[in-house]
């Protein structure tokens, strides 16, 4: 038994090839390719997590949205996304939130449809799982982008993950390197990333600026 985690799959959804530059002709394509990724990955007795966003229709489309949730394999949980009306929260979910906070091996997980800025446990090695913004942000050093969007239209485990959160990502923020082991560091500050960051003196001494980790806000 193992965990899986995705989002944003919007199943039916033609538009989303425009917004998100998808590399399929139709919202066909885009489904047979969806549903043969996630077959190959996911077991029969796995669970699935989808972080909001399965499917995109007319809320009377039941038929259509059972087809699409039946052709997933796994013990389905869904995170409620901004496009998740009363159609798709009604299937056969094995559970339905807002938010959840699992653990998944060694790791503590917060599972979220939208990016967050802290999260309970941040500090304490808790990553955040989120979707919601596609092919925008892949997350920084504690958050990940778990949308299909990111990761070849498949879903993903822990593991592979954890690997992409290590390096820090560049979110519009700057922190000082130092910050850490030297409590002179009092501040962040904000700079578009377009421009490069400031580079300001603390008593007397040069400030080495990179890319932020949002664990410092939690």
């Amino acid at each position: 038994m193992a965990n899986w985690y995705s989002a944003d799959l919007h199943f039916g959804h033609h538009r989303i090839i425009d917004f998100c530059k998808r590399p399929f002709a139709s919202t066909a394509e885009i489904n047979a390719a969806l549903i043969a990724n996630f077959q190959a990955c996911v077991a029969h007795d796995d669970d699935l997590w989808i972080l909001g966003d399965f499917a995109f229709g007319r809320a009377d489309d039941t038929a259509q949205f059972e087809s699409w949730f039946h052709s997933l394999p796994g013990r389905k949980h869904l995170i409620i996304g901004n496009h998740d009306d009363e159609a798709v929260i009604s299937l056969p979910w094995a559970s339905t939130e807002y938010m959840a906070e699992i653990q998944d091996g060694d790791h503590s997980l917060v599972l979220c449809h939208y990016p967050m800025i802290t999260w309970n446990g941040a500090r304490r090695g808790a990553l955040q799982l989120f979707g919601h913004v596609h092919d925008q942000w892949a997350g920084s050093r504690n958050s990940i982008n778990v949308g299909v969007d990111q990761w070849d239209f498949r879903p993903i485990q822990i593991e592979e993950m954890a690997k992409r959160a290590v390096p820090e990502r560049s979110c519009g923020f700057a922190r000082p390197w130092s910050s850490r082991h030297e409590p002179w560091v009092s501040s962040l500050s904000v700079f578009h990333p377009w421009q490069g960051p400031p580079f300001p003196k603390q008593h007397g001494r040069k400030v080495k600026w990179t890319n932020c980790t949002l664990n410092l806000l939690g």
